[in-house]
């Protein structure tokens, strides 16, 4: 498993001031690659071939490494050219789904921005619960398996899966049914159901806080708040009712996008405590706990009681909203903040204050 002494001794070798900004080319890299430029850094993407024309219409990255595929970061060659390059990465949801979170504590041997064994957690739903449990936080309730469902219950896949395969049932005769028509559609394999997580489906607002703990502040900041647009659940409801019924539709939750969202302000007291309890709990379940982003997934319903039903241990997609615009971001640090450029800020002030290993866990 690599550990700080690892990180340590490849820092040794790197030039600090000139670091580059590094991740793989999807998620949120020009989010992450916009701010590394706007803090000084020069910055390299490892892309696939079919999406490099992402980084020609947006020149944001200096270097472009194209690969077939993710999992080439893995390989000592790659590895070595980023060392070469003083490379930082910074994880997204992309490498979590496609490169898994064993790999990235044990064969990913490049200085990496936040907190690997956190990426596990996150990884795992009932540790995730665990955690946000143990943090005093408000959530649904789960069950082991199938047959235990007694009320609306949303099955989820583990993983950064981008809400595809996930389904809606009531019973467990509506769950066998349901995932047997996933399965025909694709979006879920037979050997998937032993790893279906059944979550209590709580009826309300959708709101996702972005918070980022700073080592070098000592502080947890609200950066911004998005809700999702999810591909089928929210289209269905251009479909009268009388047709829903006649067409049997089984959406999905595939998110395509991300939409801004100014919370009323008397519900930011209990999230910004949130946000505090979830990293001080945290630093004692994988120390040093949360480092730079994170997100938590929450639903707020009619009497506005709040429920946390996930967390990010990283960037989320949904920050992308708010580049250059978010207004929490812009009431802590005026204009032209947002967590792309405040991860490059934590990573430049570490450096300046000789902490940079305080932050690549």
């Amino acid at each position: 498993m690599i550990n700080s002494e690892n990180i340590a001794s490849i820092l040794n070798d790197y030039d600090l001031e000139n670091l580059t900004i590094g991740t793989l080319g999807s998620h949120s890299s020009l989010n992450i690659f916009k701010g590394a430029k706007e803090e000084g850094f020069k910055t390299v993407c490892i892309c696939r071939e079919k999406d490099a024309i992402l980084y020609k219409k947006f020149p944001l990255a200096d270097e472009v490494i194209t690969v077939q595929s993710f999992a080439e970061i893995l390989s000592e060659p790659l590895q070595e050219k980023l060392r070469k390059l003083n490379t930082i990465l910074i994880p997204h949801g992309s490498f979590t789904a496609y490169l898994g979170t064993g790999q990235l504590v044990e064969g990913l041997m490049v200085p990496m921005f936040g907190n690997r064994k956190l990426l596990h957690w996150e990884a795992n739903r009932n540790e995730q619960a665990d955690w946000l449990s143990k943090a005093g936080l408000r959530l649904p309730l789960t069950f082991e398996k199938p047959e235990d469902i007694d009320r609306m219950v949303i099955a989820k896949m583990s993983g950064a899966k981008g809400g595809s395969g996930y389904f809606l049932v009531n019973s467990p005769q509506s769950f066998y049914k349901q995932f047997s028509l996933m399965v025909g559609r694709g979006l879920l394999r037979e050997g998937d159901i032993d790893d279906i997580h059944l979550q209590e489906y709580i009826i309300g607002v959708n709101v996702y806080p972005q918070f980022f703990s700073s080592i070098v502040k000592n502080d947890v900041e609200l950066l911004g708040i998005d809700r999702r647009y999810e591909s089928a659940v929210d289209g269905i409801s251009k479909i009268p009712a009388r047709e829903q019924l006649e067409i049997e539709t089984n959406p999905s939750y595939t998110i395509v996008g991300n939409l801004p969202l100014a919370l009323r302000e008397s519900l930011l007291p209990e999230v910004l405590r949130m946000g505090d309890n979830v990293h001080k709990k945290a630093a004692e379940l994988a120390p040093p706990g949360l480092v730079g982003p994170f997100c938590l997934e929450t639903v707020v319903t009619e009497d506005l009681k709040i429920f946390a039903f996930e967390i990010s241990a990283r960037i989320v997609a949904g920050s992308n909203i708010g580049i250059g615009t978010s207004p929490y971001a812009y009431l802590k640090y005026g204009p032209g903040m947002y967590m792309g450029r405040r991860i490059a800020m934590e990573i430049r002030e570490a450096r300046e204050s000789g902490a940079l290993a305080s932050i690549l866990i």
